[in-house]
């Protein structure tokens, strides 16, 4: 039997100290992605933080991960398998794997922490287009 690789009993990570990783692929959209720096074998929070009236120019589903998202500041709205819904301020959004989503905020903006369960080795995303029903 392998030795098991030593992790510490707790971190403690300020998310707006890791890097903004979709400055440059999305205008008016920020995320911070936790996951690798936890030091967690199961779990992932990340932050998204979209700018006033910003609809997020991709969607995406998983093959296996559950996910949860937190409103924690504005409001907005959320894309569902095409059915749009409000989202306000300390509501909690739960989404099965294989349901499409897509965010867009509202006039104060849209804060949302966003925690993932276990994944594949690499991720599990499936990117995919949003299909707004009122895009036109």
């Amino acid at each position: 039997m392998g030795a098991r690789m030593s992790r510490p009993p707790f971190t403690i990570k300020n998310l707006m100290e890791i890097e903004d990783s979709v400055a440059g692929r999305a205008e008016g959209i920020e995320g911070r992605f936790a996951r690798g720096h936890m030091d967690s074998e199961h779990l992932g929070v990340s932050l998204f933080r979209y700018g006033a009236g910003v609809r997020s120019p991709f969607a995406h589903s998983h093959r296996e991960q559950e996910e949860a998202y937190v409103v924690v500041s504005g409001s907005g709205r959320v894309l569902l398998d095409g059915e749009i819904h409000p989202l306000h301020t300390w509501d909690v959004l739960r989404i099965s794997p294989e349901v499409v989503r897509s965010f867009e905020a509202g006039a104060q903006g849209l804060d949302l922490i966003a925690i993932g369960a276990d994944r594949p080795e690499g991720g599990d995303g499936v990117m995919a287009e949003p299909a707004w029903p009122d895009e036109g």
